[in-house]
């Protein structure tokens, strides 16, 4: 297990629109596993690519819940639907959560750690923690889309 630092905004690798993942090797297994480890050590339920300063289209989600651990490698969202806004944090942007509008549900496209093609449709938290994270491989920012700052103790806690 090896975690990884996170990089913090204003990293520029933050705001760069993420390459495709063409090589599907150990070296890809390694970086998973190392991802989905420091998104875990850094209590967070997402964790992009770009944010351990590798612009390759990669991200990891786990928000607990009956899905487990997804690996989104070159994800596409193809279908999304209705409307929520809930609150959002980043670990690249420690203490500073807010309001964010996204769809409420989600169908997306994406690779797992061996290439094969994949279809998840989500909805609620969970699709707004893959919006999240696909939002990082194309270089946008939560903070671009947030309609409230509000203080930690604020936070409500999920579930």
């Amino acid at each position: 297990m090896t975690i990884l630092d996170i990089v913090k905004y204003p990293a520029q690798v933050l705001e760069q629109n993420c390459e495709a993942v063409t090589l599907f090797d150990k070296r890809l297994i390694r970086l998973l596993n190392n991802m989905y480890d420091t998104m875990l050590e850094a209590d967070g339920v997402g964790l992009a690519a770009p944010q351990i300063g590798i612009a390759k289209r990669i991200a990891i989600v786990d928000i607990d819940d009956k899905h487990g651990k997804l690996e989104l490698i070159n994800p596409e969202i193809i279908k999304e639907e209705g409307e929520q806004v809930g609150p959002e944090g980043c670990l690249s942007f420690p203490d500073l959560y807010g309001d964010v509008k996204r769809a409420d549900y989600v169908k997306i496209r994406a690779q797992n750690r061996k290439g094969k093609w994949y279809e998840l449709e989500a909805r609620g938290f969970l699709a707004r923690a893959i919006q999240h994270e696909i939002d990082h491989l194309n270089g946008v920012l939560f903070t671009s889309k947030v309609l409230r700052y509000f203080e930690p103790d604020e936070l409500e806690v999920e579930g």
